[in-house]
């Protein structure tokens, strides 16, 4: 058991022990213990549950880390583990596996924490010009529970809690062709939706036609804060509300970014603060969390991008458009 221990330590996770063991590892740490004591958690999941970039296309033949290469027996014996220990309730089992959820939080707030890992194509070029099973990235029943729930929702405010950005461009490597592969939504193209984007269009258009009000996005992923705008005027695809997005973390992890940007549906970087390097060490200037607070009175939300030490990067100030 030893030795099987130190491998995993310096290896991947495998089993369904070593997987367990990577939380325990964890909650071995004092200050994870006394934030989990003092601090609710909605946790969600993404790539690093199971293996770095995870798709139907990740190939692991190559990697000496692993003696285990298939992808989907990691993402079940990952997914157990992952429900073990995370805070959540546990649907039926006929989607006994599932993560996605609506969490209201009362008048003001209705927090919709989605899966962007589970029910996507493999990670491609990316450039699709029709929704197929290639294009997917939360798929078609989650798009339709997601739209059923923003519609229903009496809150003032909609949170979207995404695992990854809408607009910026999250590589994932070459494909035998030579082309770059994407892990997020965004292609490098910065013309009409293609490839995952057409999802995306497609819920935005919905909220549109629906006429679904003061949504806001919050995620992580890229390992640095930033604030977006997504502004149809400057937009190549241009059937959509304005919606701003708001990007933090990691709490102690490598710094990466800031990203490229991509103009499919008109992203502007209102605030950006990455390292600048690759996987800079976790320090006070590299490591960001985000804030939202409601006033109860004006219903007007504030979002407070900060650096681990506290301290104020930037705030917006959001008012509802009211009914």
């Amino acid at each position: 058991m030893a030795q099987r221990r130190h491998r995993a330590d310096q290896q991947g996770a495998e089993t369904l022990d070593e997987y367990r063991g990577r939380y325990r590892y964890n909650l071995m740490d004092a200050n994870v213990r006394r934030m989990s004591a003092d601090v609710p958690q909605i946790w969600q999941w993404d790539d690093h549950e199971v293996t770095n970039n995870y798709s139907d296309s990740k190939d692991l033949s190559g990697d000496a880390r692993y003696t285990e290469k298939n992808i989907p027996l990691l993402v079940a014996r990952a997914t157990k583990a992952f429900q073990e220990y995370a805070p959540m309730r546990r649907f039926g089992d006929a989607e006994g596996e599932r993560i996605y959820r609506h969490l209201p939080q009362g008048p003001l707030l209705d927090l919709f924490v989605v899966d962007m890992r589970s029910y996507r194509g493999a990670n491609s070029a990316n450039l699709q010009t029709e929704e197929n099973a290639d294009s997917a990235f939360m798929g078609r029943p989650q798009i339709a529970w997601l739209l059923e729930g923003l519609k229903r929702s009496k809150a003032v405010w909609k949170v979207i809690a995404a695992d990854m950005p809408i607009g910026l461009h999250v590589n994932d490597g070459k494909d035998a062709e030579g082309r770059d592969k994407w892990e997020a939504i965004a292609n490098g193209d910065d013309g009409a939706p293609r490839g995952r984007e057409l999802e995306i269009a497609r819920l935005l258009s919905e909220i549109k036609r629906h006429r679904l009000h003061n949504i806001v996005w919050l995620t992580a992923d890229v390992h640095y804060t930033a604030a977006h705008f997504f502004d149809p005027a400057k937009a190549k695809y241009t059937d959509f509300l304005p919606f701003w997005e708001f990007v933090s973390g990691p709490l102690h992890a490598g710094g990466f970014g800031p990203n490229k940007a991509d103009g499919t549906f008109g992203m502007q970087v209102a605030y950006q603060k990455g390292p600048g390097i690759a996987n800079a060490a976790p320090a006070p200037d590299t490591q960001f969390f985000g804030q939202v607070d409601i006033d109860a009175k004006t219903r007007a939300m504030t979002v407070t991008l900060k650096d681990l030490e506290g301290s104020t990067l930037y705030k917006k100030i959001l008012e509802p458009r009211r009914s």
